[in-house]
């Protein structure tokens, strides 16, 4: 059943109560709010979808999140790399999530997944938490929007208003997965176009990349700017000489793929500023860090100055373009399910 209503205020908490109280007896039911386009509309989501189907569902996720991250500091950023990489593949639909079946592909083995996407021990946790208080009513989808908030305000980052409703997927795509999850040593264009198939623009581009201001990369991530940036067996010339020779040790010319560095070796745990400041100063670990400044756009280097002068602006911004990507095409209604167990459909 799928009713249409418009945005008026005062229709709010009669489509909240009404679609919670649904949802109980028939977990396809959901509001249709008139909008569309990538973050523009409603989608039939918004913050108080679980307000009388779960209210204890972001409670349960922050304790679970709280012990796992206190636990494991880097866990926050794996997280919210999670989140990133579900919504650029089919949307904001835990397809990310799904392991190989005999239908399914599992988006896992992609290319930018393989040995480096992290984290699915703590989704499954919360999972099993909220399936036992609230069974079949929380999305995986809405899971990992919800984790990517928590880590964030965690690490010390912004909280923001989380539209919830999103429905889980019944498919995966692994060339989606390769093809659509822009590399580590991406240039500024394609970057820009990535992020703009997405229906995300260069602010958005820019505040989402702050989100490096926790976690690590891998050496295979970085060696190209070390060693031969450009085909001509040189280091990239934009990185600061100093950085550079620390970043041989951990990452050597061949070997060590898997040695880890941080993204924010100032303060690899604290969500804040400091990632602009270093690509500031040409430490930017990534290549697709640090273009953000060299890329001869005028828009993303003045960003990076903006954001690293002024934190309360960075943050501002990185919250309402996390709640823009978590509007890249979600399940609503009957489309797509609330998996039981998000590493497979129902």
């Amino acid at each position: 059943m799928t009713f249409l209503v418009g945005k008026s205020m005062d229709l709010i908490m009669l489509m909240v109560f009404l679609s919670s109280t649904l949802s109980l007896a028939h977990p396809g039911f959901t509001f249709d709010w008139f909008g569309g386009g990538n973050g523009g509309g409603y989608y039939g989501l918004f913050p108080e979808f679980y307000q009388y189907s779960c209210p204890q569902a972001n409670d349960i996720v922050m304790s679970v999140l709280e012990k796992a991250i206190s636990k494991e500091p880097r866990m926050a950023a794996s997280l919210l790399r999670l989140h990133f990489h579900d919504c650029f593949v089919q949307g904001c639909d835990a397809s990310i999530l799904l392991d190989d079946s005999t239908t399914i592909v599992s988006e896992k083995r992609s290319n930018p997944n393989r040995n480096s996407i992290r984290g699915f021990e703590v989704i499954d946790e919360i999972k099993a938490r909220l399936e036992e208080a609230c069974p079949q009513i929380v999305s995986c989808a809405d899971i990992l929007a919800l984790a990517a908030r928590g880590s964030t305000v965690l690490s010390g980052g912004p909280y923001w208003e989380l539209p919830l409703g999103r429905k889980d997927s019944k498919t995966a795509s692994l060339s989606g997965s390769n093809n659509n999850i822009p590399a580590p040593n991406s240039t500024l264009p394609n970057l820009i176009t990535f992020f703009n198939r997405q229906g995300l623009d260069e602010v958005d581009l820019v505040a989402l990349s702050g989100s490096h201001t926790i976690g690590v990369a891998r050496c295979v991530s970085f060696r190209q700017r070390l060693y031969n940036q450009n085909g001509n067996n040189q280091p990239d010339e934009t990185l600061e000489r100093t950085y550079h020779y620390s970043l041989t040790s951990v990452c050597p010319q061949s070997g060590g793929d898997n040695n880890i560095s941080p993204l924010d070796f100032a303060s690899p745990a604290k969500f804040d500023n400091t990632y602009f400041k270093l690509i500031l100063w040409g430490k930017g670990l990534l290549n697709s860090d640090e273009v953000l400044l060299t890329g001869n756009v005028g828009k993303t280097m003045e960003l990076v100055k903006s954001y690293a002068k002024d934190e309360g602006l960075f943050f501002n911004q990185f919250a309402k373009s996390m709640v823009k990507m978590g509007y890249i095409s979600p399940l609503t209604g009957y489309n797509g399910e609330v998996r039981k167990n998000c590493r497979r459909i129902n």
